[in-house]
């Protein structure tokens, strides 16, 4: 799913500028990781020059994640395509065991997403975690090609999707510690992209494998697709270890001032340093979570949205429905989703550039339903193909602000939660009489309801910022946080840390 929860913070007026134009010819401290705060008293020309230097790094580290995001895909949805070249029938499954095979891969993700994004959030080296993590389900994945019955395929979909659970809600927290409100949205984009161009590259390798690898060796095309995919994404893991980045101020291969600039730009654009209090219990991030309702409103409409979007797993097949073999299937699959991937980053990069949420959120889902309505109403081939090219684009993001403990839980219980949706989606498309059209009316019907949540999740964010507008605070401050972002804003009190605070507004 596309799901993405991104960071609110303030406006950057000409107070915030003025802060740091007072604080340009004070003395440099020192933060509480041993680095002098430079950064806080650097001429603005050079600081936008090392700004930049930084961006452009982490921009190229990052971009690995969008590969890793490729694989993950593919690992977990090329079993439609191994469908088509003979899976269902060599392991003498019947549809609904099918289904199961898809569906049981998401009851691991779901159970594992939570206590993993808990667990990146505390420790100071992500980038190992996330590669052991894909070297992992690399290795469980080429498994899947040794299966020889439905017991066997479902324990190994099971562990695969237990494993690669790690990966998404960690990489939107990694890059949520990187990039401010004016970034973050097109840079999850471009990530997200992963997922799309996953499903088109997918049907690329599906056809290259599967038309070509049959009886090699002795073995099915099926079983050389998983072997291969999976092969791939061990080498990948490996890199990834030594190119992925971990936190602003321990991350290899960035200049010590390019680390303090980092850090200061999440205190500018939030208010506050992004970091939990040292009292803060191992827990303290998941129960603020289970207590703030947005996370429930959330979780309901990440739901609906991904039964919307669980025509995903079975593209090949509807796209199967237009009549052709099953390799013109797979080649007509891929369009759909690279014409998704343009529309969406330029969305993206107009939601950053405009920061505005709700109709940047809800138009690419209203065109997702015009494609299915098109899908129900017609027999015509090529009306029903350019209906395919509408729904492949979609995706939602909210706001939740510091501590980071309780974004880290809020990004992976909603997109956790969410993963029903693939439960349930994965027998939406048993629905095969008419070309699935029951089916398109199902997941018609879940957008709509995307819609209603994600326009009551507006109403509630603007109520919270006419409350912040009359002095409440969007969290509860802890003393030693405030205590080091007064320290890395050289602030002579913890008091001018906290007025930081009051031009934080959630992002609608």
């Amino acid at each position: 799913m596309a799901d993405e929860i991104t960071r609110a913070g303030p406006a950057q007026g000409d107070a915030g500028k003025q802060d740091i134009e007072t604080l340009e010819h004070s003395k440099t401290p020192v933060n509480n990781y041993g680095q002098t705060n430079a950064a806080s008293s650097m001429d603005p020309e050079h600081r936008a020059r090392v700004e930049k230097s930084l961006k452009r790094k982490l921009d190229a580290r990052c971009s690995l994640f969008v590969l890793i995001y490729i694989l993950n895909y593919l690992d977990r949805n090329n079993i439609a395509a191994a469908r088509l070249k003979g899976l269902q029938t060599d392991l003498n499954l019947d549809d609904t065991q099918y289904s199961t095979c898809l569906s049981i891969l998401y009851v691991g993700y779901i159970l594992m997403q939570v206590p993993s994004n808990m667990f990146i959030n505390r420790i100071q080296r992500p980038s190992l975690y996330i590669a052991c993590a894909m070297l992992l389900w690399g290795l469980i994945s080429t498994l899947t090609g040794n299966t020889y019955n439905f017991t066997g395929i479902v324990l190994v979909r099971f562990f695969l999707g237990f494993v690669e659970a790690a990966f998404l809600p960690g990489a939107l927290l990694i890059q949520s510690k990187w990039y401010t409100r004016r970034e973050l949205t097109t840079r999850n984009a471009i990530l997200f992209c992963g997922n799309i161009i996953s499903n088109a590259f997918s049907a690329l390798v599906g056809a290259g494998v599967l038309s070509n690898m049959q009886g090699v060796l002795g073995w099915a095309a099926w079983r050389w697709l998983f072997w291969i995919e999976g092969g791939v994404t061990m080498a990948v893991a490996i890199i990834a270890a030594f190119v992925l980045p971990d936190l602003p101020h321990n991350s290899r291969g960035f200049t010590a001032e390019e680390l303090e600039v980092a850090q200061l730009r999440m205190i500018e654009d939030v208010g506050e340093a992004d970091e939990d209090s040292a009292n803060a219990g191992v827990f303290d991030g998941l129960i603020m979570a289970v207590k703030d309702v947005k996370i429930y409103l959330m979780m309901i409409t990440f739901t609906a949205y991904v039964v919307g979007l669980s025509f995903n797993a079975f593209f090949p097949t509807l796209t199967g429905t237009l009549g052709f073999e099953y390799v013109p299937t797979l080649l007509m699959s891929s369009p759909p989703w690279v014409f998704s991937c343009i529309v969406s980053i330029f969305n993206a990069w107009h939601a950053d550039r405009t920061q505005e949420k709700f109709w940047h959120i809800t138009g690419p889902i209203i065109g997702g339903m015009i494609g299915f309505v098109i899908s129900m109403a017609t027999d015509n081939v090529a009306a029903r193909y350019v209906a395919l090219f509408l729904q492949a684009n979609s995706w939602i993001s909210s706001s939740f602000p510091r501590p980071p403990a309780k974004r880290a839980v809020a990004i992976a219980l909603i997109n956790a939660f969410s993963q029903l949706g693939n439960v349930a989606g994965s027998y939406v498309w048993n629905l095969k009489e008419n070309g699935y059209r029951k089916s398109y009316g199902i997941v018609t019907a879940m957008f709509g309801i995307t819609i209603i949540g994600c326009l009551a999740f507006r109403h509630i964010l603007s109520d919270l910022n006419r409350k912040l507008e009359e002095g409440e605070r969007a969290w509860e401050a802890q003393p030693d946080v405030t205590a080091h972002t007064a320290e890395m804003e050289h602030m002579d009190s913890s008091d001018e840390a906290l007025r930081m605070q009051k031009g934080f507004r959630y992002l609608v």
